[in-house]
């Protein structure tokens, strides 16, 4: 579906940016691919690392855009003849959010909005935004500004003519070995010789999702989106300490050092109030928007089934999940 089309990436030196570019490179023929990130930085290392690993001439479509999501002009110019976009721009450390609200604020929530008016004027076909298990029942500044940035690309739907462009959203948690991920956190705690780790608490769960499994997700809801969609992998959990284990082996010695602010023991990707408009499918689930303007006849994918009412997909009472062992054989490859 990229092949001949034009995809910009905003927050495109992120990991998710870094495997998504791979992504495209490696399997499509696109006519531009660009690179949107305010770091030159990062932009000059990814840019290295690419030509280094495929060469000028498979990179010599991509093109790296400084900018801000904040700069409405400059994200309008960014996104001029662009056929998809893909929002993963955001400020995510919840610390860091928590200190700075006015600045989480501007980035999360103006810059969402900022997408959102540049892909209407520019008459982009799609954009599919990154959200994030804290956005649900938030209890964060970081999950409160991700819950305003959905519902404002959601509505977004409401004001395009005729779906001209379509909106929808791709929801998951932490991932696994990406920046500020407990993986690699871990990881220089047991390399560094220590043989203890400190866990939060050890009631803890979370989801498994892996980069690619992310960009299968884009993917699909790129392909598929009519407008107002949420969609969310079917996935995983695990128990923080056997991922101690997996990572530190089954004698590491675990040290309880209590929640973080802001820290939830468990993500939750579906609400029980959402199971009135969510259906289920092979792979994934769909939360449909309820809105007087928005018809599921017109615009529901044909192969799910409306989940149970009161359901609710949580880490830590999911049907599905990884033991120590297959988590260390999970690890090898992150």
């Amino acid at each position: 579906m990229f092949n001949g089309k034009r995809i910009i990436i905003t927050g495109g030196t992120g990991s998710f940016g870094q495997c998504f570019t791979r992504r495209l490179i490696e399997n499509y023929d696109f006519e531009r691919l660009i690179v949107f990130s305010r770091d030159e930085y990062k932009q000059f290392n990814m840019k290295n690392k690419l030509i280094e690993k495929y060469g000028e001439e498979k990179t010599k479509k991509i093109r790296f855009f400084i900018g801000d999501v904040r700069d409405k002009d400059r994200v309008k110019r960014a996104f001029y003849a662009v056929d998809y976009v893909i929002h993963a721009a955001a400020m995510k450390q919840v610390p860091t959010c928590e200190y700075n609200p006015f600045e989480a604020i501007k980035t999360n929530i103006h810059g969402a909005q900022n997408v959102v008016d540049a892909a209407i004027d520019q008459k982009v076909k799609k954009v599919v935004a990154l959200s994030t298990d804290k956005a649900v029942n938030p209890i964060n500044l970081y999950g409160g500004t991700k819950l305003v940035s959905d519902k404002l690309f959601i509505s977004a739907n409401a004001y395009t003519a005729s779906k001209q462009t379509v909106f929808s959203i791709v929801r998951y948690g932490n991932v696994a070995g990406s920046r500020g991920s407990v993986i690699p956190y871990f990881k220089n705690i047991i390399e560094s010789g220590e043989r203890s780790l400190p866990i939060t608490d050890k009631r803890m769960t979370r989801f498994w999702i892996t980069l690619n499994e992310g960009v299968d997700l884009v993917i699909k809801a790129l392909e598929q989106s009519k407008g107002g969609e949420t969609y969310i992998s079917k996935i995983p959990s695990f128990k923080i300490t056997d991922l101690a284990k997996a990572i530190g082996g089954d004698d590491i010695e675990l040290r309880e050092v209590g929640i973080r602010e802001g820290e939830k023991l468990h993500e939750v990707m579906i609400t029980s109030d959402d199971s009135t408009t969510t259906y289920e499918y092979d792979k994934h689930y769909i939360i449909y928007p309820h809105f007087d303007w928005w018809n599921i006849e017109n615009y529901y994918a044909k192969g799910g089934r409306l989940i149970e009412q009161g359901f609710e997909y949580n880490s830590g009472t999911n049907t599905q999940w990884l033991s120590v062992e297959q988590l260390r054989k999970l690890l090898i490859n992150v």
